[in-house]
Order: structure tokens, then C-alpha cells, then sequence
């Protein structure tokens, strides 16, 4: 080794001691606790996002695990969840299979039908049911069976392995018009399901269902010490995965730890507070990025609500060698929630944060949405607006989207269908209006359900919302 070689790593390692020297050991400590945090909320918001809607259901209605809650009505601003859908009646069995394995029983596509989705605890896609999912329509009884499950399945069922012991389902009961009459046979759709233990299955207790309509259900993401003890009551009750084994160690420094209690002191509380509060900044910035989730009609705004590497790892259970797409996972749970296994068969959807000109979405301005004729769609298309700061439905507002099963909803004299957003509604157009806050920020999901070939060769186009004037 030549002495100039040895001058300059002695150099090296003088100067990096000396950086070293600065940090004391309590900033060392703390800057562990602060990185693995941040950390900790990238890696964890997809069961975080499960285990909030699970506690809604268990202190905020009288649900219980293995049973179903509600909403007896197209869902309004007291679903806090993030951005629900409220063009369909909702059904959300939450599941538990630690005693054994569980069965969700579904009618057959006669007098409605279910856009539905069965998710594990990282809400990755175990099934969709429903017309466009594995019964076809038809109905069955799907059988979700704990992890280590060494028995023979069933025969007659749907088999879906979960490699945890915890999950829901969403089961979207599609409405045909917006009439009290409509609703009430989506509801009476959506009550034909059950849920019972397989162990059961020769004569099943009667499925018990909670209605959470007039329910303040507020699973939005807490970025604060709420979430690492969200995050904590899923260590203690979920097994480890053998992908994720990486994080017992770094969720240990934060005080995490499977069959100890979660009790951080005042010092602590400070800093996970701080490095939620980070990792929010660090998932807002990505969000706005152009570079994470492509457009999807070109030179347009409309994307997909989730990048190529997150549909496709939930659809493999992550299961690829050399891909873990944990930055956009956590990023997509931040605004939404459940997975879908067959995305573009029963609903596709396209996001909106900015308008034509490629400004933010402000609530003090008035809005215009063209939706051309023929929506490539068999059931119908919705344009709904969320909070921009917590991804939900717009507070203490009286309706968030607008549909096309909506017969009040205007048309053209084209087909097309215009809708509009702002605080105020155009004159003549109160019947094609979504809301919004002044003094807010808001974002756009468009719901196309049952969507058809023009929408995916991008022979039929939906415009960018246009800005018309300030208010």
C-alpha cells in the first residue's frame, strides 16, 4: 500500500472521528429513534390503515370481530375513512381466524350484485367475489384459512390462504339509482351475506349486521404517537413475516415489541411524534411528484391511484425476489384503502390533484368536469371529491360526488355530462354540483365500474377538470 494511500484513509478516519466525536451519546439515540420512526410509518401504513377501521367498528359501534358493519344509505362526510365510495351501499365483514378458519357466504348476482375485495391485514388481495371475481357471480362460500392451516380444505369452497390472522372485506352492494326504493333493495342485497365460523358450517348462527350510518367513523391517519400504537396492537396480535423480519429489530429501538407492552416515556413521545409528523412531509412530497404514478391519458392529469410496483406486488402477495415496493405502498395507504386482485373488471379508477393547467385543486374556485358521451361503462361512472389534507369526505358537506345512476344528473344534448365543483353551484346546474370548502384544498377520484374496452385502448378520453373562475 503506498504511503499516499495511508495519508489519505489516515485522513479519512481523522475526520470522520472528529464528525463522529460531535454527537453525543443521547443524540445518537435519538437520531435511531427518529430515522426508524419514519421508518416504521412508511413500512406499517397499509396495517395501520386496517387496524384504524378496525377500532372504529370496535369503540364506535357495537360490532364485533366475524360480524358486519354497514351503511344503511350511500355513505356521507361522518365515514371518515379514506375516500369511500358514496354511490354504493357498503358491507365490511372484519374477520379473525385464530380460532379457526372463517366463511364468507355469497348470494348470487340476482336482484344485485357485489363489486367486493377480501383483503389479510396488509390489505394485500386474498380474493374479489362478486360478478367479476371468483364465484363470477354465481355466489359461493369463501373459506379464509389462518396461517400454518396444515388441514385439508374443504371441497366446495373458495380457498383463500392468509398468512394472517386478522383482515376484512369490502362489499360494494351496486346501486341502480339513487331512489329510496333502489337503496333499499341494495340493502336487502347486501344482508343475504354471512359470516360464520367453517366449524359451524352444517348449521351457521344467524349473521349479525351493524348499521353505522349516523356513526363519526374516523379512520383517517393519525401522524402523531396514535399511529406507533395502532402499529403496536398489530405486532402483539399478527404473526411476523418472514419479509418483514428485518423490522423487529427497528420497531424494538422505538419500543415495539411482541409480547411486551408498547409504553414509550415523554422523550420518546416527543420524538415519534416528530418522525410521524416527517413522514407525512416525506409522503406528501411523493404524492405530488410527477414521477411516482405515470398519467394515464398522455399529456393529461388523470393517474391511476396507485404505482405499477404496488398493483402488481399485492397482486403476488410480494412474493417477487428483487422487488418490495414499501415507499409507494405506504404511500398509497395514506389515501385509500383495500386491494384488488383483478384491477379494471369491476371498477377502475383515476385520481385527479390538479387541473388543466396543472394547479392544485383549491376550494374557492369553481370547477368544470366534461365527461364525453358513452362512458365505457356497464354500470355507471361517479366523480367524488375528498379532502385534500386527510383523503376523506369533505366535513359537515351535503353530498361528494355525482353519478351517472343518478337520474337527476343533467346531460347534454351530446351525452356528455358535465359536472361541477366549488363552494358555490352554477346557476342552472345544482343538480350536476359537488361541493366544496372554501378555504381548503380537495382532489378528485373518478369511479368507473364495470369499465369496458374504450376506457383501457383510450379510444374514449376523460378531459382534465378545467378551471372557470374564482369565487
Amino acid at each position: 500500500m503506498s504511503r499516499t494511500l495511508i495519508a489519505a484513509l489516515a485522513l479519512s478516519y481523522a475526520v470522520a472521528s472528529a464528525h463522529a466525536q460531535n454527537f453525543s451519546a443521547q443524540d445518537l439515540a435519538r437520531r435511531t429513534i427518529e430515522r426508524r420512526a419514519v421508518e416504521a410509518v412508511i413500512w406499517g401504513m397499509p396495517a395501520v390503515n386496517y387496524e384504524l377501521m378496525l377500532q372504529q367498528m370496535l369503540t364506535k359501534t357495537a360490532g364485533k370481530i366475524n360480524q358486519i358493519v354497514y351503511w344503511s344509505r350511500p355513505v356521507d362526510w361522518k365515514n371518515q375513512t379514506l375516500t369511500p365510495n358514496p354511490d354504493a351501499i357498503y358491507f365490511m365483514p372484519f374477520f379473525n381466524t385464530k380460532d379457526g378458519p372463517i366463511v364468507i357466504e355469497v348470494p348470487p348476482a340476482e336482484g344485485g350484485s357485489f363489486a367486493a375485495n377480501i383483503v389479510n391485514v396488509w390489505q394485500a388481495p386474498l380474493e374479489d367475489a362478486g360478478p367479476n371475481g371468483a364465484d363470477q357471480g354465481k355466489g359461493g362460500k369463501y373459506v379464509i384459512l389462518p396461517p400454518g392451516y396444515s388441514e385439508r380444505p374443504p371441497e366446495g369452497y373458495f380457498v383463500l390462504q392468509s398468512d394472517t390472522y386478522g383482515g376484512y372485506a369490502l362489499f360494494r352492494s351496486n346501486l341502480p339509482g339513487r331512489t329510496d326504493d333502489d337503496i333499499a333493495k341494495s340493502v336487502a342485497y347486501g344482508k343475504r351475506l354471512k359470516v360464520y365460523p367453517l366449524a359451524q358450517g352444517t348449521n351457521p348462527p344467524p349473521t349479525v349486521f351493524i348499521d353505522a350510518m349516523e356513526v363519526l367513523f374516523d379512520a383517517t391517519i393519525p401522524y402523531d404517537l396514535r399511529f406507533f400504537q395502532s402499529l403496536d396492537r398489530i405486532v402483539q396480535s399478527e404473526p411476523w413475516l418472514e419479509r418483514d423480519r428485518l423490522m423487529i429489530n427497528q420497531l424494538k429501538s422505538l419500543g415495539i415489541e411482541k409480547g411486551k407492552p408498547f409504553n414509550p416515556d415523554t422523550k420518546t413521545q416527543v420524538i415519534l411524534n416528530s418522525a410521524a409528523r416527517e413522514a407525512r412531509a416525506w409522503f406528501e412530497d411523493r404524492y405530488e411528484a410527477d414521477n411516482v404514478v405515470p398519467v394515464y391519458f398522455e399529456g393529461g392529469h388523470w393517474r391511476l391511484p396507485a404505482a405499477p410496483d404496488v398493483l402488481e406486488g399485492q397482486r403476488s402477495f410480494w412474493t417477487a425476489r428483487d422487488s418490495y415496493a414499501v415507499d409507494n405502498r405506504g404511500l398509497t395507504y395514506t389515501y385509500g384503502y383495500i386491494g384488488i386482485k383483478r384491477l379494471g373488471t369491476a371498477q377502475f379508477y383515476l385520481m385527479a390533484i390538479r387541473d388543466k393547467d396543472g394547479k392544485v385543486l383549491s376550494g374557492g374556485n369553481t370547477y368544470r368536469l366534461t365527461v364525453p358521451a358513452n362512458a365505457p361503462v356497464k354500470e355507471y361512472w361517479s366523480a367524488t371529491v375528498y379532502d385534500r389534507a386527510t383523503h376523506a369526505l369533505i366535513r359537515d358537506i351535503p353530498r361528494a360526488s355525482r353519478a351517472s345512476q343518478d337520474r337527476a344528473v343533467q346531460k347534454n344534448a351530446d351525452g356528455s355530462v358535465e359536472v361541477y365543483f366549488g363552494p358555490n353551484a352554477p346557476a342552472g346546474k345544482e343538480s350536476n354540483w359537488v361541493p366544496t370548502k372554501a378555504d381548503g384544498q380537495f382532489e378528485v377520484l373518478f369511479r368507473l365500474y364495470g369499465p369496458e374496452t374504450p376506457l383501457f385502448d383510450k379510444t374514449w378520453k376523460l378531459p382534465d377538470i378545467e378551471k372557470i373562475t374564482p369565487q
